[in-house]
């Protein structure tokens, strides 16, 4: 496998000769967090995945479907809750026609998808959308969207458990699975609390890679989560990428 990471949540995974794609969006757009990671140039010929996790605007861009123009061996692969974003009065506008509906398959959560040599399978997000897992070429991609363990200072106790409750049952249906890559939620926002997702996952799933992402440039939060002692073994298989489309060869 070879990992770009291109920016934020937007990772690209290359495996089996195919190009997966998640959650990219143009880097634009949010106060005070600006990006510039691009798409990296395939061969026209490439196999091409798009995932989008959710419709947020750090999670998605439309930039992505005008990629079919150059790369016809194109898919993608969104969460249903896209498509409202996606009717055909937007889709027309940015100029497309019938033709790249039949290149978009719509997810929703607990499913399980066989489309053009993937199995895609998804879980309920805590936050929006689904989160991806991902079986291709022997590998086993999971890559969480924004499904974390959203704990907020000043909501309340019903929320907060809600949260803790609903992301704990979803990794949990991950156990028992032997997972390659795994790309999880770190946001320095939630202060005290950055660490909760990413402690529940490494402590219950197999992953033989974990990349923290949203981390909204505080990379370094990777080398603060790998001093904790407790994390044991396992957060020597933490891989930090710190700068925008950075590659790394993995086994």
């Amino acid at each position: 496998m070879k990992i770009t990471y291109i920016h934020h949540s937007t990772f690209c995974v290359e495996v089996a000769g195919k190009a997966l794609v998640f959650d990219y969006y143009n880097g634009k757009g949010l106060p005070s967090c600006e990006y510039h990671g691009k798409l990296p140039d395939y061969p026209k010929e490439t196999q091409i995945y798009v995932f989008a996790s959710h419709s947020h605007r750090d999670h998605f861009d439309t930039e992505v479907l005008s990629w079919s123009r150059h790369y016809p061996d194109i898919h993608y692969i969104f969460a249903k809750e896209v498509k409202k974003k996606l009717g055909n009065s937007m889709l027309k506008r940015l100029g497309f026609g019938e033709e790249i509906k039949e290149k978009i398959t719509y997810v929703k959560p607990r499913e399980k998808h066989e489309i053009l040599g993937l199995t895609v399978e998804t879980l309920l997000s805590t936050d929006s959308g689904v989160a991806f897992l991902v079986t291709v070429g022997g590998k086993v991609i999971y890559h969480a969207g924004d499904l974390n363990w959203w704990r907020w200072e000043g909501e309340t106790e019903a929320f907060n458990l809600y949260q803790e409750a609903t992301y704990k049952h979803q990794i949990d249906q991950l156990a028992g699975r032997n997972l390659d890559i795994s790309f999880v939620v770190v946001d320095p926002r939630q202060e005290q609390d950055k660490f909760l997702g990413i402690d529940y996952f490494m402590q219950q799933i197999s992953s033989g890679y974990v990349v923290p992402m949203h981390l909204w440039k505080r990379y370094d939060l990777v080398g603060e989560y790998q001093s904790r002692a407790n994390n044991g073994q396992m957060s020597r298989r933490i891989i930090l990428f710190d700068r925008e489309n950075q590659s790394l060869e993995l086994e």
